[in-house]
């Protein structure tokens, strides 16, 4: 079986800004060639094909195979160092005033807060790719921290799939916040929406988040306790991936519910019901620590914990504490 192998390296896809070479690796990929018989698909000399293929040489995509000797004549066989290639890269702004932090994973107002307040020491960048997909993109070193509120079978928040994700243990978890969530509506609840059971009415049309949230995973598991069929709602399968895009598809009056904050349905002056409060969890590499330390300090300091605690909904009483697995 052939191996894919990531290109993560700049020298690496720099040898591939040429569509040329390219097409070579591609070539190569599927079997091992001569730079004649490159040539005759590219349609190209194999003099011009020599040269591009020492560039891929150098960036250790490709190799020699093999080395044939006809009539005195010597002729390389190149084949390709995988049978496929992902591309990925994570290119940082350059600003000498301020350090750079991207976070990925669930999308948190506290968090948007924070970021606004270190804004002039540090530029905290936002992924808002849900839980799941947060601690993937730290995994693949695409962020230096990740935000999460996953509830395990177990009870448990977080740490089982902080523990699947990293086994090596070189993982740390530290509590944001305690957050409340529940079904926001439009002002004043005109369709008299009271549950979950509720979004099964034809005239109500629903928001949801997408796959790999938490508030997603969250909701599919409590629909099936309940036996309500997910495909029978409304707008189930329409998606956004922040507290904010829900409540603004509701002030919109583009759908009548949607799962969220609480903090976010005061903000746009929606009706709220709760529906469960849950543990928001940071997890960074130990590697970052020292990246870290302005942010972690300000996260457990008593200035932002007060500020945080004022938003409808969110209890700081364990922020800051860090989590041991």
């Amino acid at each position: 079986m052939q191996t894919v192998e990531i290109i993560d390296q700049f020298e690496q896809l720099k040898s591939l800004a040429d569509p040329r070479r390219l097409a070579i690796l591609r070539i190569l990929m599927d079997k091992p060639a001569s730079l004649t018989q490159i040539g005759k698909v590219l349609g190209q000399h194999p003099a011009r094909v020599r040269h591009h293929m020492q560039k891929l040489e150098q960036a250790g995509l490709v190799e020699i195979s093999e080395i044939l000797i006809s009539n005195g004549a010597i002729e390389k066989i190149y084949r390709a160092h995988a049978g496929a290639f992902i591309l990925q890269a994570l290119v940082l702004p350059q600003d000498s005033r301020r350090q750079t932090i991207l976070f990925s994973g669930s999308h948190d107002l506290a968090l948007e807060h924070l970021s606004e307040r270190m804004s002039k020491t540090i530029n905290l960048l936002n992924l808002p790719v849900g839980s799941l997909e947060g601690l993937v993109a730290l995994r693949q070193g695409f962020c230096q921290v990740a935000g999460s509120h996953l509830l395990d079978s177990s009870g448990e928040y977080n740490v089982p799939f902080v523990r699947h994700f990293f086994p090596e243990h070189n993982a740390r978890l530290v509590t944001l916040a305690y957050r409340e969530q529940g079904l926001l509506l439009a002002a004043g609840n005109p369709k008299g929406i009271h549950g979950l059971v509720d979004l099964l009415r034809p005239e109500v049309t629903f928001i949801n988040r997408q796959s790999g949230s938490g508030t997603r995973l969250w909701l599919d598991g409590r629909l099936k306790e309940l036996d309500i069929p997910s495909e029978q709602i409304r707008g189930y399968g329409q998606t956004v991936r922040t507290h904010t895009a829900v409540a603004d598809r509701l002030l919109s009056g583009l759908a009548d519910a949607g799962i969220g904050l609480r903090a976010a349905a005061i903000k746009a002056d929606l009706y709220f019901i709760p529906l469960f409060t849950e543990r928001f969890d940071l997890t960074f590499l130990q590697e970052h620590s020292r990246t870290l330390e302005p942010l972690l300090d300000q996260i457990q300091s008593v200035t932002f914990r007060r500020e945080v605690s004022r938003m409808s909904g969110y209890d700081t009483a364990h922020t800051g504490e860090q989590i041991y697995l």
